[in-house]
């Protein structure tokens, strides 16, 4: 959540830290949302340490009432102007740039602070007095010039800039609280009001006049007025994402032509312009689902004098018994998708070459559970990370094991200090063979489990040997005892 802050020493982002302080952010936003700082002067600058704004009249008023909250702004009730302001125990005053509501105590309890509409940007580091006074709930993370320059200006013992140094216009970039009942946004920035142009000390640009006194000086300063406008807006444009940078610029041999009637298509104009030059491209814009004409087009010119030309010749001109305009094309949209292409191509290169995730070197992709970057082949084994043995040691089965630890215990008797080996037909009777149905495995009368002709055992029976009752050799051990007592006794 960040907002855009125009003023008249640069433009600043202040980023919203919702999660600490979110009744102070939404009000913020709101505010900035109805343009209510608009013109409201930055004033009580103390170098090195912070300076101050958000009321729109300021402290040289005698009509200024210190600012409102959102909730008073739209209530009009002197009880909402102000709220309980939150300080949260892990916001500290510790970086330049530190955003914080100005706070009052509470006229009936001292331990309360108040807050309403104006805010304090810290100017240095570590301004640790602010702490307790001013409830923190942003951070500014661009425009940190703007800071210098403000740090930099030239101030009376009151701190207030002897040139004024004003908040011009507010872009809400992200905005994550539903509006306020009786909330209007205004649909363009207001001017300002009377009484705030009585509160104009040296305005900005005056002191190039007063310098220079001529007409030269005066088309200079709004040269570089509207200089400052253009890029400010072009660079809110870069960050909402509709130009790829913000130094980009209109191609200048396409023209631009609306008014069109909705039977023109674009062989006839095409037909038409093509007299002043080699036509690259005609095209009229057309609805996507429809298909019908917007009735406006773009015409590419291979040369940018047949451009103008056909700009100096087609004004007004009637076309299909509709008279057209024409003008030089400013949509940057073919540029922005040839840079997006571009960027795009390269990272892909790049990412083949092995160079990160996506061509950047920083970036590493996010792997869970499958190894994707391993070619896919004919034996599909889910592709995991891990190999089969690996999570065969991870998920062992505790009561197979206790029968295999069965299995290899030797009953521990008098003769075993005898250093002879064990006799495993004793212990597990003699292997047993015979040829089974299927004329290609043998079946283990041991263990049930089949071998093939080879003598490797069959991988499908392992489920029948983990489902086998871990206690079947000792019950086998003891039907063999039982069997070769029975025939001593007959020998007898």
């Amino acid at each position: 959540m960040s907002v855009l802050l125009e003023t008249s020493a640069g433009d600043i982002v202040v980023d919203l830290l919702v999660d600490y302080a979110p009744k102070m952010c939404e009000n913020f936003l709101k505010l900035c949302k109805v343009k209510y700082y608009n013109f409201s002067p930055i004033h009580s600058i103390q170098k090195s340490f912070s300076f101050q704004t958000g009321d729109p009249l300021g402290p040289l008023s005698t009509q200024s009432d210190g600012g409102t909250s959102i909730w008073g702004q739209l209530s009009g009730d002197p009880a909402d102007r102000t709220f309980p302001a939150l300080f949260h125990p892990k916001l500290k005053h510790l970086e330049r740039g530190t955003v914080s509501m100005a706070t009052a105590p509470h006229p009936s309890d001292p331990d309360i602070r108040l807050a309403g509409s104006q805010f304090i940007v810290t100017l240095g580091d570590n301004t640790d007095y602010l702490d307790g006074k001013a409830a923190i709930f942003g951070k500014l993370v661009e425009g940190f010039d703007v800071l210098e320059k403000i740090n930099d200006a030239i101030v009376d013992e009151r701190g207030h800039p002897l040139v004024d140094i004003r908040i011009k216009h507010t872009v809400v970039l992200e905005d994550p609280y539903p509006d306020p009942a009786g909330l209007r946004e205004p649909s363009a920035s207001p001017p300002p009001t009377s009484a705030q142009k009585a509160t104009i000390r040296i305005a900005e640009g005056e002191e190039l006049l007063d310098e220079e006194a001529n007409e030269e000086a005066a088309a200079e300063a709004e040269r570089r007025r509207k200089e400052r406008e253009a890029a400010a807006q072009a660079l809110t444009l870069e960050m909402m994402g509709d130009l790829p940078f913000a130094e980009v610029k209109p191609p200048e041999n396409v023209l631009f032509v609306c008014k069109l009637n909705p039977v023109t298509t674009d062989e006839d104009l095409e037909l038409i312009f093509s007299r002043f030059g080699n036509i690259l491209s005609c095209e009229v814009i057309r609805d996507r689902k429809t298909g019908d004409s917007l009735q406006y087009a773009f015409i590419e010119f291979e040369d940018k004098n047949a451009c103008e030309a056909a700009y100096d010749k087609m004004k007004n001109t009637l076309i299909d018994d509709r008279r057209i305009h024409v003008d030089f094309s400013q949509s940057v949209s073919r540029l922005s998708e040839v840079w997006r292409s571009e960027t795009n191509t390269k990272r892909k290169s790049a990412a083949r070459r092995g160079a990160g995730w996506g061509g950047v070197r920083e970036l590493e992709k996010w792997r869970k559970y499958r190894n994707e970057d391993e070619p896919r082949g004919d034996d599909e084994n889910y592709e995991m990370v891990h190999g089969l043995d690996e999570m065969r040691s991870h998920h062992k089965d505790p009561t197979r094991e206790e029968a295999e630890s069965r299995h290899t215990e030797r009953p521990r008797g008098r003769d075993d200090d005898n250093s002879k080996p064990p006799n495993r037909d004793r212990w597990h009777g003699a292997e047993r063979r015979s040829r089974s149905p299927r004329g290609d495995r043998h079946r283990d009368h041991r263990g049930g489990s089949s071998r093939d002709a080879n003598g490797t055992r069959d991988g499908r029976d392992w489920d029948r040997r983990d489902r086998r009752d871990p206690d079947h050799h000792r019950g086998g051990r003891d039907r063999d005892r039982g069997r070769g007592g029975r025939d001593e006794f007959r020998r007898r």
